[in-house]
């Protein structure tokens, strides 16, 4: 590290620890040479992420878009901005696993598959414009297929085994 007062290159680190809630390391150092101490931080470098659009172009992951389409899809609901933002970092976080490249398609599978534990109003005002729905029909579809897993998923649940197939029964009359 160069001394940010003579410019020397050797120096002995005095003191470290852990700063912005363990996200980067505080280092005193002293300069060899002239004595003076100043402070460093280290923290990691987060790869880029970037999109690849239907189109081919390539763009960096901008977590403020995600934002953008879930408010919109959450508007007049009982979801908040601290709830929108979280989901937001996990889906970046589930991108970054994935790849330093990932698809527009893989972003808005993510944001589905999240939106739906959150709200199923807004996941499906999200469904709505990322699966293009131009009938009516695309809408009875995807609630079909969001009733069906909520039903699974409490007949899963619930502790007799009556209560699923009486569900089942009557749907598929």
């Amino acid at each position: 590290m160069r001394c940010p007062w003579c410019g020397h290159l050797e120096d002995k680190v005095v003191d470290s620890r852990a700063a912005d809630a363990g996200a980067a390391i505080r280092r005193r150092r002293q300069c060899l040479a002239c004595g003076r101490r100043y402070t460093t931080f280290e923290r990691v470098e987060v790869a880029g992420l970037a999109i690849v659009k239907r189109g081919g172009e390539k763009e960096p992951f901008d977590r403020a878009k995600v934002e953008a389409g879930v408010a919109k899809a959450i508007k007049n609901r009982p979801v908040s901005r601290e709830e929108v933002a979280r989901l937001a970092a996990r889906v970046e976080e589930k991108l970054r696993r994935k790849g330093p490249v990932v698809t527009t398609q893989e972003v808005g599978i993510e944001v589905l598959s999240l939106l739906r534990k959150l709200d199923d109003v807004a996941y499906l005002r999200f469904a709505s414009v990322y699966k293009d729905f131009q009938e009516l029909t695309d809408f009875e579809r995807e609630l079909g297929l969001l009733l069906q897993k909520r039903d699974s998923a409490l007949s899963g649940r619930s502790p007799g085994p009556k209560s699923g197939a009486g569900r089942g029964a009557r749907r598929s009359q």
